[in-house]
């Protein structure tokens, strides 16, 4: 016995030709056109809009593992919802032409590359029209430390930043003012907003002084004091701190969120536990999402 659904489809599939043969030839051609531009609208959705690498490390840090891992969660779902590919690699010998390629996004999750010919082939990716997108830790430059200011190229004229200045701490939430709402990465976000907990840097140089940078995101006043500490200098109590911008010269745009709050107090309890997520923050995920697309479809 046929279900009603399965009669149904029988009836359609039978029905359909016997009517096509009591059409005129103009209307039958009409039809056929209808029919093949349908197939073809239905293909052209499904092929993908751009496609996105990701390079990571996730080892050093427990909070930049936690994110590397939620990224590798959540943007998968965002590329399936949001019609683009997304693939992500901790081989950092990837970052080559040949490779490169195949993608019109790069994203660096949390780290940068240190050898130079990656590094070259990364310059040279972005200088050809490359997009890039950048996280928290992948901004990072401090001399005497395991991670140098020794690429000048990247981090004075690329992210216009210089090397790390200071951070909060504990990682807390703060409030964020949109400083270009006419830029198509903050569309539809409120002027204000408040983020995800995150580690918030300060930068050496000032990006409102360089004439290539647009700031797109802020940290409002209202968010002071921002930090809890211990030491005094993790607490903010005033100044301007940029945490996304972009560069007129380049595809690209650096977000500092990307540092998860952990459960520091029993980290050698080998507990590991994640105290708050990057991505659980409705109006900032907005925001990541309005960048992707702006860079893969321009």
């Amino acid at each position: 016995m046929f279900s009603e659904q399965a009669f149904a489809t029988f009836a359609v599939n039978q029905t359909i030709p016997i009517m096509i043969n009591y059409l005129s030839s103009a209307m039958r051609t009409a039809l056929c056109c209808v029919m093949l531009l349908s197939a073809l609208a239905t293909n052209a959705q499904k092929k993908p809009l751009f496609n996105v690498i990701a390079f990571y490390t996730a080892k050093a840090d427990l909070a930049h593992i936690s994110y590397v891992h939620e990224a590798n969660r959540w943007l998968p779902q965002m590329a399936k919802k949001y019609n683009f590919v997304y693939d992500s690699t901790s081989n950092w010998s990837n970052l080559n032409a040949q490779f490169l390629a195949k993608y019109q996004v790069v994203l660096f999750l949390d780290t940068r590359p240190e050898d130079p010919q990656q590094r070259l082939a990364f310059e040279q990716y972005m200088k050809n029209g490359g997009a890039w997108m950048g996280f928290h830790f992948a901004a990072f430059a401090l001399n005497k430390s395991a991670v140098p200011q020794n690429w000048d190229w990247y981090h004075e004229e690329f992210l216009g930043s210089g090397g790390y200045g200071s951070n909060t701490w504990r990682p807390t939430s703060a409030i964020l003012r949109v400083e270009l709402p006419k830029h198509p990465a903050v569309k539809g976000l409120p002027k204000t907003f408040k983020a995800s907990p995150n580690e918030w840097y300060r930068w050496q140089n000032d990006l409102r002084k360089n004439p290539d940078i647009n700031i797109l995101l802020a940290i409002d006043s209202t968010s002071f004091p921002l930090g809890t500490g211990p030491k005094a200098s993790e607490i903010w109590h005033s100044g301007y701190y940029p945490v996304a911008w972009s560069n007129k010269k380049y595809k690209m745009i650096y977000v500092n969120m990307g540092h998860n709050d952990m459960d520091y107090e029993h980290k050698y309890d080998n507990t590991n536990k994640t105290l708050s997520y990057t991505f659980d923050n409705e109006e900032q995920n907005k925001f990541i999402i309005n960048s992707l697309l702006y860079l893969g479809k321009n």
